[in-house]
């Protein structure tokens, strides 16, 4: 049986195969019924698309060195062997230079692809492999797909991964410091000033510290929290460090001072904390991600704190004056 990858790998051949034919001066009516035949199917109906969207930005990408150089790999890797349709499909034996210049193209247009969000937005990102992307606020992924791992570098905030089984190309993620390589699983990756913390959710990663460090092999309801000179894992309570997926803030027993910078990662008007001692008060709730009102009149009631908005949109939080 086919594996995801596989089917998706032959559609987007065959696409690019088909979308050359298309193209040529004479086509007949045989092919042409012969593409709406493929096209039926739902992947290949998938695969066409992208390539055609692909196709409308080429112009853009003419003087891509990147672009020229994975043209001239596919062109030496794919002579002799180039994509083959159906025997049903006429013609399509040779497919010619510009299927392999369509198909290098457009792998290397989806092997490199940044996705980010801005603050307060959440996004899901579906990759080609099947595998699906949540990031949360403020984050930015980079994907760059080989026929030997599938790579996805976090370079800032958080993401979800539910990777796709592919047990010839692990799918690595890098965040600063910390490599995590998995195959097929759910975890969450957040980067921080430090290094990074990883949640696992369900399967098994191997989570390393630097280029050379040794890997540390996780088990579900585990988190890592990677530094550069260490990486420490225990058991954690899976449900409270992804509440984020499900549009919440849950706190327990969390510092007052982290509970307003985990407020603020959402927000574009922030809620400030007057220095003192509050910063260690720890406070308990669970909000909604966004509602800084609901936030800011749980802890000001709960704690006796004056808030106080400023001109700019930001609110301050201290303590009452006697």
């Amino acid at each position: 049986m086919a594996t995801p990858t596989a089917r998706v790998e032959t559609a987007e051949a065959e696409a690019a195969a088909w979308h050359d034919r298309l193209g040529a001066r004479n086509v007949t009516t045989q092919e042409i019924e012969d593409f709406f035949v493929w096209r039926r199917t739902p992947a290949n109906a998938d695969a066409y698309r992208r390539l055609e969207a692909f196709w409308a930005q080429t112009k853009n990408l003419a003087g891509d060195k990147e672009i020229a150089k994975a043209v001239d790999d596919a062109m030496s890797r794919r002579a002799g062997r180039r994509p083959r349709l159906p025997r049903t499909s006429l013609g399509m034996a040779a497919a010619g230079a510009a299927v392999v210049l369509a198909f290098a193209g457009w792998i290397w247009w989806q092997g490199r692809t940044t996705f980010a969000t801005t603050v307060g937005e959440q996004r899901v990102v579906q990759l080609a492999d099947g595998s699906s992307v949540r990031l949360d606020t403020g984050s930015r992924i980079r994907v760059r797909f080989a026929q030997d791992q599938r790579l996805v570098e976090l370079e800032a905030g958080q993401a979800m991964f539910d990777v796709a089984s592919d047990r010839e190309r692990p799918f690595v993620v890098q965040a600063g410091q910390a490599r995590v390589t998995a195959v097929g699983t759910v975890f969450d990756v957040r980067r921080n000033a430090g290094g990074a913390s990883v949640t696992l959710v369900s399967g098994v990663v191997e989570v390393a510290s630097g280029r050379n460090g040794r890997a540390t092999r996780m088990s579900a309801g585990q988190q890592a929290r990677v530094a550069p000179r260490e990486t420490r894992v225990e058991a954690v309570d899976v449900a409270l460090e992804t509440s984020w997926t499900d549009g919440r803030i849950v706190l327990r027993d969390t510092p007052l001072a982290e509970a307003v910078a985990e407020v603020n990662r959402y927000l574009t008007a922030k809620v400030e904390l007057a220095p003192g001692r509050l910063e260690g008060v720890a406070v308990n709730g669970v909000f909604k991600i966004g509602d800084r009102d609901a936030f800011v009149s749980t802890v000001s009631g709960g704690l006796d704190l004056q808030a106080t908005r400023q001109a700019d949109g930001s609110i301050v939080l201290a303590e009452r004056t006697k």
